[in-house]
Formats: structure tokens, sequence, C-alpha cells
């Protein structure tokens, strides 16, 4: 029996623990893909806090690159050992209302790479091939891997805000350093919002081309059409709100959030949004890729074998990766 070395996460609060299983076999309509990278995302200390619901014991992680090892029956459009990227909605049932509508991201029924099914700190990892994106050329298999919830999440969030041609970002992480690169090419403003004292952190988005990065509770030289949250701290909403202009957007781009305080009603007033995002439609991988591949984008990455797992966890928890962290099956 061929076996597959993964990170376990037996329940919430517990560290990733390193598992021998059974390389699984893929059903109708999925592939097995053999991983050759895959990103430490935000959501994934969610599942390992209990702050989402996961299927524990479950393998985490949804920033999955790899290459196909064997087709299910019924799988058409991928070929054995061709390039896939797996993101986080890993199925939906395509038959509630918000699927029929074109709102899969909203289904009622849905399964979730690295929480309700088995993910990416694994060496193996078997997907719906509906779900799964053929990944652009151009990016290697350690900067395709952020693409494909940092990316995607963050291309939602921007869509979600519409035209603004002058936008903030809240939280300089691993999305916000690829959104704003996008950003920028698509010819809007942005302006990054980091922790206080994140010095470094605001050097490093204007090296990406924001016109102004400042501490969360700085207001920024103009007012915004929209802003983007990507740290899960409701406290930052209040603040938002106050940056954007009447008729402007507040786009809560996390899975997860801290509660949001009371504020006045003054500052909400003026036909302000407040939006969340959730989860991905595979429409999103389609068109973000397409933008993706055309925009001069640097991925900022930093590496960390399988067995370091919960180590990339934790520098993601402090704060002190610039850009993505990614895992390599094969220890790098």
């Amino acid at each position: 029996m061929d076996l597959m070395t993964a990170m376990q996460i037996d329940g919430p609060h517990q560290a990733p623990r390193r598992v021998e299983r059974p390389v699984p076999q893929p059903g109708p309509g999925e592939v097995l893909v053999k991983i050759a990278a895959c990103g430490v995302c935000r959501t994934d200390l969610h599942v390992l806090d209990g702050e989402v619901a996961a299927h524990y014991p479950v393998i985490p992680g949804h920033e999955i690159v790899g290459h196909v090892v064997t087709l299910g029956e019924g799988v058409s459009g991928f070929a054995v050992g061709e390039r896939v990227g797996i993101p986080w909605l890993g199925h939906s049932c395509g038959d509630c209302r918000y699927c029929r509508d074109g709102q899969e991201n909203l289904c009622d029924r849905p399964q979730f790479t690295g929480a309700t099914r088995d993910g990416g700190y694994a060496t193996h990892v078997t997907a719906d091939a509906h779900f799964c994106f053929a990944l652009p050329e151009r990016f290697s298999d350690v900067e395709a891997a952020p693409l494909l919830c940092a990316g995607l999440i963050g291309w939602r969030a921007l869509r979600l805000a519409g035209q603004a041609p002058v936008i903030g970002l809240y939280g300089f992480g691993a999305a916000a350093h690829i959104l704003a690169q996008i950003a920028v090419w698509q010819g809007r403003r942005v302006h990054a919002f980091t922790r206080d004292d994140d010095l470094e952190g605001q050097t490093f988005a204007r090296s990406l081309g924001c016109v102004w990065a400042g501490g969360s509770s700085e207001a920024p030289p103009e007012e915004l059409d929209a802003a983007l949250i990507f740290a899960p701290v409701g406290e930052l909403v209040p603040l938002a709100l106050k940056a954007v202009r009447k008729g402007g957007r507040v786009v809560c781009a996390g899975i997860h959030m801290s509660d949001i305080p009371s504020f006045p009603y003054a500052d909400l007033w003026g036909e302000r949004h407040i939006l969340s995002v959730a989860n991905l439609t595979r429409e999103d991988g389609t068109s973000f890729f397409e933008a993706a591949q055309r925009a001069d984008l640097r991925i900022a990455t930093q590496t960390f074998p399988l067995d370091q797992a919960a180590e990339a966890l934790a520098a993601l928890r402090a704060g002190t990766v610039q850009g993505a962290a990614v895992l390599l099956p094969s220890g790098g």
C-alpha cells in the first residue's frame, strides 16, 4: 500500500502532527494530485483555533499547487502530469438556489478544502476536478500557491468594491500584497494600512506601488472610495467607515473576524456600505488568473518544509511573514 505524509489537525487548538496515511484514491469526478507547494493561509489558523467549521481530524491547507497523478471516472479537461491549483471551495451541490443563481460561493451544502475535506498540508490530495484551476505558466509552484486563496479572495473583494479609483487595504499580508499590485496595474490609487509599528511592512507596501502607507489608526491623506479589510479585527470596521467617502464601501474580506464594536450611525450615514466576502466562485478564478497573468506581479514568499507547518502557522499568527508562507512537501 502506498503511503503519503501529512500534517493533521486532530481538533481545535491541537498543533498539526505528522501522520502517515494511505494515498487516497480519486472517486468519480475527482483527480489525485501530487502536491508541489501549499500556501499557509490565515483561514488555516481559524481551522486550528476552531473558529470555522471543520471535520476533525483534518489535513488543512487550501492553496494547493501540484500535478495530476490519476484521473477518476468521468474526468475530462485535465491530463495526467498537468499542473493544477486547488482552492478553498472544493465542491458545491449544484442544486440549491444559490448554485442555480450563479452564486456557488453561497452554496447551502459546500465542501471546503482543508476544513470539511482534506487539504494540502500533505504530499497528496484528491480534489473535485470541476473546482481545480489550470495555472499560468509564468508563476512557479511557490509563487502560484498564494494565488489560490490570498489572490482569489482579494480579487473577489476588489470586485465587490466596484470601480473605486481610490482604495485602502487594511492588513498588509499575503492577500493585500497581491491585490495592491493588481489594483495599481488597474490604475487605482492604493493606500496600505498596517499595524502602527510595522514600518517594514509600510516600506514594503510603498515598494509595490502604494501611494501611501501608515498605521491602521491613522487617517489616509485623501478620502477612500472603498476600504478592503483583510485583518480579522472587527475594530477596523469603524476606522474604515471614517476613511471612506459618502457612498463608499467597506468590504470585510476574511472568513472570520472579531466582533465589530458599536459606532455612531453618523459614520455609516451617507449611503456607506458594509459588505462581506464569502468564499469564491469558479468564475472568480477564471477572471483572476487572466488578470494575474497580465499584471506584473511580484509574489513575496517564505518557504517552510512540510514538517514545520506549526512553525509556519506561528509565524503567520505573529505577523512576521512578509508576503505569504508556503509549505514544501519535498522539504525544499
